[in-house]
């Protein structure tokens, strides 16, 4: 009895063995990293090279890339897939971006202490919510200048007319 549960029991271990073996086989390098190029060692260097395959993206390829992330999110709502999509949602000049939402996303992996994502999280939110300040600075600073370019405008007005007034009084002393 004791030798067929040993049997069984060695068995069941090698049928995991094989299927373990499997399904590492069945992994497939993740589209971002280079054919040829070693595996990531962790997700935070995985998704550092998936932010460097974005960067290269041309618009079309962007926005298809934007509709697997937000697929896998929707699927799955792993910190590595909140992050990923948050990388997608802050690419500038995209048709989709969208800081706020990107925020978000991170907002609950940045926060946890044991999420392994924790520090990517935080790099990336802190690097939007300045990327928010500069722009609100920067609007701020463009609608100051529309002000100052109006009351420059306004004033060149007066000095053309004083200048022409000028003009008239000399003339007239003529």
């Amino acid at each position: 009895m004791k030798g067929r549960l040993a049997v069984v029991l060695a068995g069941c271990a090698a049928l995991a063995g094989c299927a373990a073996l499997r399904s590492l086989e069945g992994q497939e390098p993740a589209p971002w990293v280079q054919a040829g190029a070693p595996q990531p060692a962790s997700d935070t260097e995985s998704l550092l090279s998936y932010y460097q395959h974005l960067r290269r993206l041309p618009g079309a390829e962007l926005g298809r890339e934007h509709e697997t992330a937000r697929l896998a999110y929707t699927r799955a709502r792993t910190d590595f897939n909140r992050v990923r999509f948050a990388m997608v949602l802050s690419q500038p000049n995209a048709a989709f971006a969208d800081d706020g939402r990107a925020l978000e996303l991170l907002d609950p992996v940045a926060k946890n202490r044991d999420a392994r994502l924790q520090g990517l999280a935080q790099l990336l939110s802190s690097n939007l919510q300045e990327q928010k300040r500069l722009n609100e600075e920067q609007k701020r600073l463009n609608e100051e200048q529309k002000k100052l370019n109006a009351s420059v405008q306004g004033l060149q007005q007066k000095l053309d007319a004083l200048k022409s007034l000028e003009r008239n009084m000399i003339e007239r002393n003529r």
